[in-house]
């Protein structure tokens, strides 16, 4: 069953096509801004024009989605930026939306890259401590920014609990019942963000994330916080980062059905980068076995950062 490279892609049983990318962009204020990110070789921080050309190039690869996050001028301890009308994930939405109507546009619901001091969520004076509650309010409130920009998707990652329900019910009680949500339900406190943290410029000020994001030593966790999610609202759920965890997302698509998505996280793009680089892999071949390792574990659709590439090397037939 294996002679002929005809004969092994006729009983090949999965299959990773462009329908599944989705491409992160970061977007900040300014006009034809291109500032490289040192840690990931080919990815920037781009002012919306910028954010524009990018997702004009891949979409016209077949890139079906983009998902966006903002680093803002000015950052404070409510995170004002998050949810401003015409802040910088905001005013990237509406261009987008604008000039590429079939593109599917997410953006990422959080807090760390506008608070000051870098966590997901407001923090207690006092204790220094992530205060769960009294942060639903803001994120519901940044997910509805992004919906009254017209953006089709919301994707929060702040691994508050509650902020599925408290973000379905604001978004349903201002009219847009019809925004999905695509929770990171099961997000953890990985080593693989470094590279990402610098993209955002969201590396907390003190302490780490430990306390909300989820322990790597744990699955059953994973399980009962995509359930939660799922009861709370979710339409969609994603395991993050993908790689390191392709047992979570098996058992996300196989115990719930729900469409899934995989994050193809920084730490392994820049991995994969830095070893190319030297020459000791094959970027191309590394980077579609790795995707379609997460497609074979259940992953419907894949956030990668190489999205535009593995769209033009699936266009060459690679």
């Amino acid at each position: 069953m294996r002679q002929s490279p005809v004969l092994r892609r006729m009983v090949q049983q999965n299959r990773f096509t462009a329908d599944s990318l989705i491409l992160p962009l970061f977007a900040r204020f300014g006009k034809k801004l291109r500032q490289p990110v040192g840690s990931m070789p080919g990815v920037f921080q781009l002012s919306p024009d910028e954010v524009l050309k990018e997702a004009e190039k891949a979409h016209a690869l077949g890139v079906p989605a983009v998902i966006l996050f903002g680093i803002p001028d000015k950052k404070d301890e409510k995170a004002s930026g998050a949810y401003a009308t015409n802040g910088i994930v905001q005013q990237a939405v509406k261009l987008l939306k604008k000039e590429l109507p079939n593109l599917l546009v997410i953006t990422d619901v959080c807090l760390c890259e506008y608070m000051s001091h870098g966590h997901c969520g407001i923090v207690h004076k006092g204790r220094g401590q992530v205060q769960n509650d009294p942060s639903l309010q803001l994120l519901a409130r940044t997910a509805l920014s992004h919906a009254e920009a017209g953006v089709d998707i919301v994707a929060p990652s702040d691994m508050m609990d509650g902020r599925v329900a408290a973000i379905r019910t604001l978004l349903d009680d201002r009219n847009y019942a019809d925004t999905p949500i695509l929770s990171y339900a099961a997000k953890f406190a990985s080593a693989y963000y470094g590279p990402f943290r610098e993209a955002a410029e969201s590396t907390p000020q003190f302490g780490d994330r430990r306390s909300y994001q989820m322990d790597p030593a744990n699955s059953d966790e994973a399980m009962r916080e995509v359930a939660m999610d799922l009861q709370e609202g979710a339409d969609m759920v994603m395991v993050k980062p993908a790689l390191a965890y392709l047992d979570i997302l098996h058992r996300v698509k196989e115990e719930f059905g729900y469409p899934t998505a995989a994050y193809a996280v920084s730490g392994e793009y820049s991995m994969i980068k830095a070893a190319a680089a030297k020459g000791w892999i094959d970027e191309r071949a590394v980077t579609m076995e790795t995707l379609l390792s997460m497609k074979r574990a259940g992953a419907d659709m894949v956030i990668t950062y190489s999205a535009t590439d593995v769209a033009g090397w699936l266009r060459e037939g690679r």
